[in-house]
């Protein structure tokens, strides 16, 4: 009897073990941001994502690359919300029909950095001529190489300088901004840069803002909604909750206010409900 009791004991016991029981309680909610590594490198992530989540109740895992490279994560589904400086990439990804909507968000502008020493006399000089004077000169000038909203505008410049760089002169990183920045540093040669990754690294760098200014070096950035038609993965009201936020009131007023302790300006100026037309005049 003593057998047979022990023996239901240990049945009952490995069909316990088998049984979780009750449910505990519902996993956290979490959705996936793909955005670019200057909102990372800059810091700016840092100091709106945990208010979003204290606002929202949403968790945010950050995937920082370049913005070619974030559109695809949306256009695979493997991303619920895209925060991105491409403009040109972004109309052309909205046409495909798999995002929602897109909201103007922020800018900030680019600026050509190098060394004090300036071999290529860069200084000053518009963009454009600055990138020709660069190319003439063969003086270092590091590239990121990463299809990066930074990248596509630096491809611009050199288009309308009439230049396609090739040679020893011209190295590319295939990286995000931060690295770059600190490669050209190190090889004492030029890159273009966003604002605000560069004054976020200034003090680690040997580096100087040499051409900036021009309207052509507005740097803006939107987010885009990803829905269902990306994939079966995308959480829709997940990327309307971080869109709705990002573009709200006390998410601009954070955004117009980041960087103003540290250096004493904005790195990135806040324009929901814009005319996007009109930025920068």
């Amino acid at each position: 009897m003593r057998y047979v009791m022990f023996a239901l004991a240990v049945i009952a016991l490995i069909a316990g073990c088998g049984n979780p029981g009750p449910a505990g309680p519902s996993a956290e909610k979490s959705l996936i941001l793909a955005t670019t590594t200057s909102t990372q490198d800059s810091g700016l992530l840092d100091e709106l994502l945990p208010a979003f989540t204290r606002d929202s109740g949403w968790q945010v895992k950050t995937l920082a690359v370049g913005s070619g490279q974030a559109l695809e994560l949306g256009r695979r589904g493997e991303a619920d919300v895209l925060l991105v400086h491409s403009p040109a990439a972004e109309e052309a990804f909205m046409a495909e029909g798999v995002a929602g909507r897109r909201l103007l968000v922020m800018h900030n502008d680019f600026v050509l950095v190098g060394p004090a020493a300036d071999p290529a006399g860069i200084r000053g000089t518009p963009s454009v001529e600055a990138m020709g004077k660069i190319a003439a000169a063969q003086a270092v000038f590091v590239s990121r190489g990463d299809d990066s909203g930074t990248n596509a505008k630096e491809k611009d410049l050199w288009a309308k300088a009439g230049v396609t760089p090739e040679g020893s002169w011209y190295q590319s990183t295939g990286q995000g901004m931060g690295e770059t920045l600190r490669v050209a540093s190190e090889k004492g040669g030029y890159t273009l840069s966003d604002r605000a990754t560069y004054l976020a690294q200034r003090d680690t760098l040997s580096l100087d803002i040499l051409s900036e200014g021009d309207p052509g070096l507005l740097n803006v950035y939107h987010v885009i909604e990803m829905t269902s038609k990306a994939g079966d993965r995308v959480q829709p009201e997940a990327a309307t909750a971080f869109a709705d936020w990002i573009v709200s009131p006390p998410a601009q007023q954070m955004i117009g206010q980041f960087g103003v302790a540290k250096f004493g300006q904005p790195l990135f100026t806040p324009d929901a409900g814009k005319d996007e037309a009109a930025l920068g005049r």
